[in-house]
């Protein structure tokens, strides 16, 4: 009976302390990660798509809370001026809404490396007071195209239509283009013309005949204008993931080559478990959970 019992205790004291060593490993295995990326230094410059910008700015200070030797600053200006940037050199990263091949020309597309960190939803957004909650693509190609001049022509108060649009550099009027106005070209409005996402939804809000785009991410929390549905289907994340919402692209991150240490890193990290809880937040898709619908729909253009 003695004897049975001594070996019952050994069993436990084994199986205690092989959960411990197993435990002091994982920990061990953190550590190394922390001490890696504490060992990341210099200094990063990104610039482009200001549909990214909310997201790769919050990146980018909590890499930097996390690496203190690193710099990393972030700039809007367009998806065709960040592709422009970091082909030239002078930043590291391009932020894009669209692949480089539609804004820069093949041989020089061919030098840069994509990197797909997330998903983007673009919307249409109305003044409040309009009382426009849904158009259909023929609609909304007629009013973007300038031929429906008249809020009324779509179920509307009889108020002329103020187009606030985006300049041709803009990634986010690429995907708006393509997958809302089925490739029909914009009409541009010299006078409301911006790539600065929050002017957009400033001058939306501030009158009331005024329709504008910008990714879902700019929605979030922002109870100033109003979404409005393309042919009955919400603009949301449940949406674009299921394939019933059309008008989304992938966001990418373009290096020059492989892109240096420290660009790695912070790609990386944008693209990691830990920050992926973030980019729902913040209103922006995970790749990993479009379903194959969603992804072929947009393998046709």
């Amino acid at each position: 009976m003695k004897k049975n019992k001594l070996l019952g205790l050994i069993s436990v004291l084994t199986l205690t302390v092989g959960i411990l060593g197993g435990c002091g490993e994982s920990k061990e295995a953190n550590a190394a990660d922390t001490t890696a990326a504490s060992n990341i230094s210099g200094e990063l410059t990104a610039s482009g798509s200001s549909a990214l910008l909310p997201l790769a700015q919050m990146a980018a200070e909590e890499f930097m809370d996390s690496n203190p030797d690193c710099v990393i600053t972030v700039n809007g200006g367009g998806s065709g001026e960040g592709l422009k940037q970091v082909a030239a050199g002078t930043v590291d990263i391009g932020n894009s809404d669209v692949f480089a091949e539609q804004k820069l020309d093949a041989a020089t597309a061919a030098d840069l490396v994509d990197h797909e960190v997330c998903v983007i939803t673009m919307a249409p957004v109305v003044n409040k007071s309009l009382g426009i909650d849904n158009l259909t693509t023929e609609q909304l190609k007629g009013i973007f195209t300038g031929e429906i001049t008249n809020w009324s022509e779509v179920g509307g108060p009889d108020l002329d239509i103020l187009l606030v649009t985006r300049p041709s550099s803009s990634g986010t009027r690429a995907v708006f283009k393509s997958w809302a106005l089925e490739g029909e070209e914009e009409a541009s409005n010299a006078a409301l013309e911006t790539d600065d996402s929050g002017t957009l939804l400033q001058a939306v809000e501030q009158n009331k005949g005024a329709i504008g785009y910008v990714a879902l991410s700019y929605l979030v929390n922002n109870d100033d204008v109003k979404s409005v549905a393309i042919d009955g289907v919400e603009p949301t994340l449940e949406n674009t993931y299921n394939g019933s919402y059309k008008v989304w692209g992938y966001e990418h991150m373009y290096t020059k080559g492989e892109g240096s240490e420290i660009a790695k890193a912070f790609i990386d990290y944008m693209m990691s478990d830990t920050f992926a809880e973030s980019i729902e937040a913040k209103g922006y898709g995970a790749s990993s959970k479009l379903t194959d619908e969603a992804v072929k729909s947009h393998e046709t253009k």
